[in-house]
């Protein structure tokens, strides 16, 4: 076989044939590749006339030198054969222009340039061509030194407005960030992440259905506020007693409450109402619900199965059977998540809110605004120092300033847990099971603080 130099222009055209099939071009690239021999010095490329390395391409002429000084590295007196130039210098010569030398065409360029703006001569921007990295060929325009100093100008204006974003963004960063509080329960079916949203927002715009006139016990002409908390101290241990769900004890008290502002009773049927409602809130939270007899018992006998089923008939006809209604528990629980609460925290906040639930004035507030009041006291208590997250202020919908009354009377509270007649909700929160929550200092520089 015939050997083939990679440096002769022996084939047609000065390359590979046109019309031949692919098969052909693959089997001479692997001979040509095959039978290829190395390169002693890199002098074998440029030794005489440049030879045209693409199809149908001519020479190099004597005269198309380029400019030392912008040759980067080239051979002097050579300019360095590339696919795209000799592509460019065929393209030349068949369409019949000239090729003139580089420099010469930019000195003619500047030359008609003077002539049409004389301002234009005093600036030489021979420094900047030369130290442009890309060669120009007769077909780029050298750019004037007015459009390069708009360009720079340009460009500082846009490096100014990057700067000034990135300072945005860094402000940006430095907000807090507001995290998906529902993320972590996308797989629980039991959370219902596609629908905590809309039953919340049923949560606040049912509110007020819960709640209750403060005054109502002006009405009542047999019994006064301090009874009521007596019979709220006596079933909070109940419940505690019985194991009863959390709802539970929120619910009761909640149709106490709702029951009593609508109807007159008497000193001897107070434990009665509360034991009926206790039933009643049992049979809409629990799975298990205590019997009737086992109530009579807890009761030490005092009314009989028929009195309490009667107590039962009057107060759902009362209330209108309507025992679906937002407590503070469903408020609680939604807040603490968005704390990112730990046990301690939650215990804590069960126990400002069942502190709550026995004092009469409390009930001046919503339940939603006690529940949020219950987490921030709390943190407050836990942390030493005043905190409200952002987050927190969204899901509950209360600022910081909005919760300080609320939360100050908490504080009043938690001070005088363990004093007193009522001290069911002290005992029951000191027992291991409930983390000792009762035993934290409280956050007495609460009391002390401004709006």
């Amino acid at each position: 076989m015939e050997r083939s130099d990679e440096n002769s222009i022996s084939m047609t055209t000065g390359g590979l044939s046109q019309g031949v099939p692919m098969e052909g071009v693959k089997y001479s690239i692997a001979t040509r590749n095959a039978n290829r021999r190395a390169l002693q010095t890199i002098d074998n490329l440029i030794s005489g006339p440049a030879q045209a390395v693409a199809i149908g391409k001519r020479p190099l002429q004597e005269k198309e030198v380029v400019n030392p000084k912008i040759n980067h590295g080239v051979f002097p007196g050579q300019r360095p054969m590339t696919r795209k130039f000799a592509a460019t210098l065929e393209n030349q010569r068949q369409s019949g222009s000239s090729f003139l030398p580089i420099e010469g065409d930019r000195q003619q360029k500047r030359a008609m340039r003077v002539a049409q703006n004389p301002v234009a001569g005093n600036f030489s921007c021979t420094e900047m061509e030369v130290n442009m990295p890309l060669i120009m060929t007769s077909e780029m325009e050298v750019m004037e030194c007015s459009e390069l100093k708009e360009i720079e100008i340009e460009m500082k204006d846009i490096n100014e407005d990057e700067v000034e974003d990135d300072i945005d963004d860094g402000e940006e960063e430095d907000e807090e960030i507001i995290p998906d509080i529902d993320s972590q329960d996308l797989n629980n079916p039991l959370a219902v992440v596609e629908y905590v949203e809309e039953i919340h927002d049923f949560y606040w715009r049912s509110e007020d259905l819960s709640c209750v006139d403060p005054s109502y016990m002006s009405n009542q002409s047999d019994i006064n506020e301090r009874m009521r908390g007596i019979l709220i101290d006596w079933l909070i241990e109940v419940h505690y007693k019985l194991e009863l769900l959390d709802e539970t004890l929120f619910l009761t008290v909640n149709l106490i409450d709702r029951f009593l502002a609508l109807q007159n009773v008497v000193r001897k049927k107070l434990q009665l109402v509360g034991v009926t409602a206790l039933l009643l809130a049992c049979k809409y939270e629990e799975v298990t619900v205590p019997v009737v007899e086992d109530l009579i018992i807890i009761c030490d006998r005092a009314y009989t199965r028929a009195e309490l089923l009667e107590m039962e008939r009057l107060m759902v006809n009362t209330l209108q059977f309507n025992m679906s209604v937002p407590t503070p528990y469903v408020f609680v629980k939604r807040f603490l998540k968005a704390a990112e609460s730990d046990k301690k925290l939650e215990l804590l906040s069960f126990f400002m809110i069942e502190l709550c639930l026995v004092e009469y004035k409390m009930l001046q507030f919503k339940p939603s605004i006690l529940a949020a009041a219950a987490v921030f006291t709390s943190q407050c208590t836990l942390n030493g120092f005043q905190f409200w997250s952002k987050c927190s202020e969204l899901h509950s919908r209360y600022t910081q300033d909005q919760l300080m009354e609320c939360s100050r009377l908490l504080v009043e509270l938690h001070q005088k847990a363990g004093q007193g007649k009522l001290t069911g909700v002290h005992r029951k929160f000191s027992t291991p099971k409930y983390g000792l929550a009762s035993k934290c200092e409280p956050a007495l520089f609460l009391l002390d603080s401004t709006m």
